[in-house]
């Protein structure tokens, strides 16, 4: 526990493991762009991409361009990395875990929306589309208890008296459940 930590009279940490941990990825990733990192060379490479589903086991799924760079990487290394902000200051979160690529037509067409058609021309049944199933084995959260609008003034009353009273909780993600479980989605 750091310094900061310490001064910190209410509970600010809180581990989270099989369905609360499904739970806080729903609540962060669902419907929300992260940057997708792969590990493939000496740099690894990231990029935006938008979480289209996160099912019940903390799965978050993605489509992609069949030739596209990150299905390059991911074949020849399925680590994958993914990072998310919610807004300024809440809702952050770090997963570490590994995908999977397929071409199921069902999964697709599951996940497809008009709004895709700008990549995918051809529509759902564009050949080029591919799904990417991200599993997330671990991660690390950073939120607030009670919304952005108490942990605001949390803070301006510790600024104000010189105490700390942010209004944080913050943990380690440990999704078990999707290993423990193995449901196949598709």
């Amino acid at each position: 526990m750091n310094s900061i930590d310490q001064n910190q009279k209410e509970q600010n940490h809180k581990d989270l493991s099989d369905l609360d941990s499904v739970k806080k990825i729903k609540e962060i990733a669902k419907d929300h762009t992260c940057f997708f990192y792969t590990s493939e060379g000496s740099k690894g490479s990231a990029r935006p991409m938008t979480v289209q589903k996160v099912d019940d086991e903390g799965n978050l799924w993605f489509l992609s361009a069949a030739d596209s760079r990150q299905n390059k990487e991911i074949e020849q290394n399925s680590a994958v990395q993914l990072y998310f902000q919610q807004s300024q200051h809440s809702k952050f979160m770090h997963l570490y875990g590994h995908a999977s690529i397929s071409q199921d037509k069902k999964i697709i067409q599951e996940l497809w929306t008009p709004f895709l058609k700008t990549w995918f021309t051809e529509g759902e049944n564009d050949p080029r589309i591919s799904v990417i199933k991200f599993t997330a084995n671990e991660g690390y959260y950073w939120d607030v208890k009670h919304g952005n609008f108490i942990a605001g003034i949390k803070m301006l009353i510790g600024a104000t008296i010189g105490k700390t009273m942010d209004d944080s909780i913050q943990g380690e993600i440990k999704n078990d459940f999707a290993h423990k479980n193995h449901i196949s989605h598709g």
